[in-house]
């Protein structure tokens, strides 16, 4: 997702850096996020986590479950759960979409990013994967060293 320099609304809140390494990341998904208005405060001062969380699609509904948003000092009668269950938002078909990949293909649901887009809503990127075996998570950790020291030679060089 490329960030254009003359956005000032677009900001990245959290990113799932892990969930590339773990799983293998098929295809990916942007859907909104109910939220309450301390969450949303928060959020903009930099206070999510979506490290150890995932999606689940439960009862017709999509569920974020287990992120986490700070507590906003500032909201003392409206306070929110940090870790409560947060209803994602898409459509019928892309609900159905990602039931069908969790149940009958044994795929999961991983957050990967977080952000509010170019008119300021707060999104979720979501990625269908499938978890890695460690053979695949040594491999992937030798095209990374290898890249990493590839640039270490070209910029000696220069």
């Amino acid at each position: 997702m490329a960030q254009t320099k003359s956005d000032p609304n677009y900001k990245v809140i959290a990113e799932n850096r892990r969930a590339r390494f773990d799983y293998a990341i098929e295809d990916d998904l942007e859907c909104g996020i109910f939220l309450e208005g301390s969450e949303v405060k928060s959020l903009r001062a930099n206070g999510g986590n979506i490290a150890e969380s995932y999606a689940a699609v439960e009862d017709g509904e999509l569920w974020l479950v287990n992120s986490y948003i700070a507590p906003y000092g500032q909201a003392k009668t409206f306070r929110h759960e940090e870790r409560r269950r947060r209803k994602l938002l898409v459509s019928r078909k892309e609900l159905a979409d990602l039931w069908t990949a969790t149940q009958r293909k044994g795929m999961t649901l991983v957050p990967i990013v977080m952000y509010f887009n170019h008119r300021g809503l707060a999104k979720l990127k979501i990625g269908i994967a499938k978890g890695k075996k460690n053979h695949d998570k040594r491999e992937t950790q030798a095209k990374r060293d290898w890249s990493r020291q590839k640039q270490r030679l070209l910029k000696d060089n220069r």
